[in-house]
């Protein structure tokens, strides 16, 4: 789930927080509709009750934020709230009007959504890549705003990737995260349902996901490659590895030397790691 940002709106906008100086005003429910870039694609049926019980006790306590349109007003943040009236029966509810552009309303909708801790991670990695595309900034430009890593952002980039069914299983909750980043190491994409099938059958965690797709992948190349048992030391660095560039890595040891392999999926994704690199060579 989403931890929240490091820097908050304010890396983004400089007069985001001025609820104070603005008038609240009713609304009729029926003029208010849902915001187009809204990064939240699930809303579950009982927080939605559970807020729809708490507006019959105690009202609205906090306005929603939209911005008008041509047909009436467009959410910007707060359409739990706006659902959850609408499912008490509310005739208006609260809101502040923002004077904001098209990319400002879908800007702050977004960062809001990234603040709080319920979006999934593949809603957190749509609200990225979004925020890419429109901003035009890379990864790295990102993740300095939000004040997060760049493994961070990448590493929920990259579950979009993944065929759209092991996508809502991670939603879902049927699947981690960590299962996601694992199952995008699968050399042979056709092998996927029936990987997926068995981790939840046999209730696989990441690990045992790791080493048998380590299995599966040892056969593609060459099929008649005696396969290598790995010791505990090279293991135990292929696992730091991999989690410090947020991909794959392998050690092979030979005879008279070794190599490392780093795997990458874009040009976007190699430039991540190159700057993962140059940043260690830094530090030296």
């Amino acid at each position: 789930m989403a931890k929240g940002l490091g820097k908050g709106l304010n890396a983004f906008f400089t007069n985001v927080d001025k609820e104070s100086e603005e008038i609240i005003e009713e609304i009729k429910l029926k003029e208010i509709r849902p915001n187009p870039y809204q990064p939240r694609k699930i809303f579950t049926k009982e927080s939605i009750e559970e807020l729809k019980q708490s507006i019959l006790t105690h009202g609205i306590l906090q306005p929603i934020i939209v911005r008008k349109s041509i047909k009436g007003y467009e959410i910007v943040v707060g359409e739990r709230r706006y659902r959850a009236a609408k499912e008490a029966n509310m005739q208006t509810m609260p809101v502040i009007i923002r004077d904001l552009s098209e990319q400002q309303m879908m800007e702050l909708a977004i960062l809001e959504n990234l603040q709080r801790e319920d979006l999934t991670p593949i809603e957190e990695g749509a609200a990225y890549q979004l925020l890419i595309e429109k901003l035009k900034i890379t990864q790295e430009e990102l993740a300095k705003r939000l004040g997060k890593s760049r493994p961070h952002i990448a590493n929920h980039i990259r579950l979009l990737s993944l065929p759209a069914k092991v996508q809502e299983m991670i939603a879902d909750g049927k699947l981690t995260m960590g299962h996601g980043r694992t199952l995008l190491g699968l050399k042979k994409k056709s092998l996927m349902d029936t990987v997926v099938e068995k981790v939840l059958k046999d209730s696989l965690n990441v690990r045992q996901l790791e080493q048998w797709i380590g299995q599966l992948n040892e056969k593609v190349p060459r099929e008649t490659k005696k396969k290598e048992n790995k010791d505990v030391f090279i293991q135990s660095h292929e696992s730091s590895l991999r989690e410090r560039f947020g991909t794959n890595v392998h050690i092979k040891k030979g005879k008279k030397k070794g190599k490392i392999e780093i795997e990458f999926f874009s040009n976007d994704d190699l430039e991540r790691i190159l700057d993962l690199l140059d940043q260690q060579k830094e530090s030296i």
